[in-house]
């Protein structure tokens, strides 16, 4: 009797090993759902961690925001011209676009997926580069790395918009902003090409309210709503540009012809700032929250 329970004992512990090895066998091959899902969601370009790369060269690795969508065995990754779905096992996707052609395909390992991109070219055709990128999820957000067959590198941190915190607003009433009301009309381009103007009401109820145009050899290109409101004692700036859905913008830093407004949970500006010059000339600069080369407009009072 003791015999036969000794036996059963063995067989059932040896069962449970068996099992176990199993189990870690295949976890070893395949990567968890808990890991891949943490790829999921809306990734918004926080900062730069490029090594030795100067502040104002500071840039995102893949743009102001990434959407990914993890399925079953695969990572999707939604762009504005449509969905690239890679396999999780290596096995390649073909996309075509404007006339040409890439081979994408990816793999979960060590924690980061790493997919790649691989020009199909016809025999004469011109050389394109490849590119490779690695995902990975930390406990400080997404580390989005990219390196080309050209050399270049970047690499760059992204969190969930939720996951930013929000800047401390300033204090400030619709009246600090007086010197922005009025006329403002500029140019760009080689020769002037391109003229643009804003066209700001003064302060009234609590507000402020624009449109802005710019017109390139004769025919309207971009245009936008804009107010600037008071709010819980500070003031926020408000953008339509094409008329599309309001985002918003806190008054950060006041000065008194000088006024900063940011978000960095949007992805493309985070940071937009006025100037009023000694001249009386106007400047409106947009770009990132930390580094990189903002893009500035200049604009002169509309001489009637």
């Amino acid at each position: 009797m003791h015999v036969r329970t000794w036996q059963a004992a063995a067989l059932l512990l040896l069962a449970t090993l068996v099992a176990l090895s199993t189990a870690f066998a295949s976890s070893s091959r395949e990567p968890r759902a808990d890991d891949v899902r943490a790829l999921d969601g809306v990734w918004i370009y926080v900062e730069d961690r490029t090594e030795g790369r100067a502040l104002e060269d500071q840039q995102s690795s893949m743009g102001g925001k990434v959407t990914l969508r993890v399925e079953e065995a695969a990572v999707v990754l939604v762009r504005s011209d449509g969905e690239i779905r890679m396999a999780l096992d290596g096995s390649a996707t073909e996309v075509s676009r404007e006339g040409s052609t890439s081979r994408y395909s990816g793999t979960w390992k060590d924690g980061a997926f790493r997919y790649q991109s691989e020009p199909v070219t016809e025999p004469g055709s011109p050389t394109r580069t490849g590119i490779r990128w690695e995902l990975r999820p930390t406990a400080d957000g997404l580390l989005a790395g990219v390196e080309t067959d050209s050399g270049w590198k970047s690499i760059a941190l992204y969190r969930h918009p939720e996951d930013i915190p929000l800047p401390t607003p300033a204090k400030a009433t619709i009246g600090d902003l007086t010197w922005l009301a009025g006329a403002w009309v500029g140019t760009r381009g080689t020769g002037g090409t391109t003229s643009m103007e804003e066209r700001w009401c003064p302060p009234l109820g609590g507000a402020m309210l624009a449109v802005s145009r710019t017109v390139s050899r004769q025919k309207m290109t971009a245009f936008e709503y804009l107010r600037i409101v008071e709010r819980d004692g500070g003031l926020v700036y408000v953008a339509q540009p094409g008329g599309r859905s309001p985002t918003e913008f806190v008054l950060t830093e006041l000065a008194a012809n000088r006024a900063v407004f940011e978000n960095p949970r949007h992805d493309s500006p985070q940071r937009i700032v006025y100037e009023l010059s000694a001249e009386g000339g106007l400047s409106a600069s947009i770009g990132s929250t930390k580094g990189g080369r903002p893009k500035r407009f200049d604009f002169q009072r509309e001489v009637k």
